[in-house]
């Protein structure tokens, strides 16, 4: 991994969300989405120099530069987005650890991360977001708000859950929200919705007009049925 600072921002105990790009792209979207509505300007990026894929361009091929942003706004540090994930181990966790490092530099107390949370349950166009903590304590807090946790036991893979074993083994708090969704293959916007709604909960902060998403998720589930139809015909 290739690090690069361009400037020292100017917080103090900013609210850290770090998420990347996941089933669903809900890491992405809610990353995106975030740094759009907020005005976020970039501070460090970091590089992977060990390509996960590449792109076949029909006879030749290319290399994707994967690069992901750490970008700030007042009260906020947002990480991630992009179009993947380090599929390396050893390169997923010095993502993660650099994470932590930024947080402590920072003086940061609290991380929230969020992703896809595959169900077959019907939920129609209102999913849920089910929340997990990195202590009990925080546990307590999130049930008093009235929010879904996480109703089964599962293991959760990727930067979007090795993020919370960071931040707890710093005993930096650490929360996770992740949107249900049907089909991972499709961009999930009424997950991220579901999720930036809670986001807003947690942090009395307002994070932009979600009512795009509700249209970008039409487009979408519109073209998704019209793609359907013309495979059964």
């Amino acid at each position: 991994m290739e690090f690069e600072n361009t400037r020292n921002p100017d917080v103090e105990k900013p609210i850290i969300i770090a998420a990347m790009q996941d089933m669903g792209n809900v890491g992405s979207i809610v990353v995106n989405f975030i740094n759009k509505s907020l005005g976020t300007a970039q501070f460090r990026s970091v590089r992977s120099t060990k390509p996960s894929f590449i792109y076949d361009k029909g006879g030749y091929i290319d290399i994707p530069e994967e690069k992901w942003e750490f970008r700030y706004a007042k009260d906020f540090i947002i990480f991630g987005g992009g179009r993947g994930q380090p599929q390396d181990n050893q390169e997923l966790n010095e993502l993660c650890q650099d994470v932590i490092n930024v947080a402590k530099q920072y003086d940061a107390k609290f991380i929230y991360t969020v992703g896809g949370y595959h169900t077959t349950r019907k939920f129609g166009k209102s999913p849920t977001t089910y929340v997990t903590t990195t202590s009990q304590e925080l546990l307590k807090l999130v049930q008093n708000l009235g929010i879904e946790t996480t109703p089964t036991e599962s293991v959760i893979t990727g930067f979007n859950g090795l993020i919370l074993g960071y931040a707890k083994l710093n005993e930096i708090n650490g929360i996770g929200l992740y949107g249900e969704l049907l089909e991972p293959r499709i961009p999930q916007y009424r997950a991220a919705k579901t999720i930036l709604e809670t986001l807003e909960k947690l942090t009395y902060q307002k994070l932009g007009n979600l009512s795009e998403l509700d249209m970008k998720a039409e487009a979408i589930e519109n073209r998704f049925k019209s793609d359907k139809y013309s495979n059964d015909i």
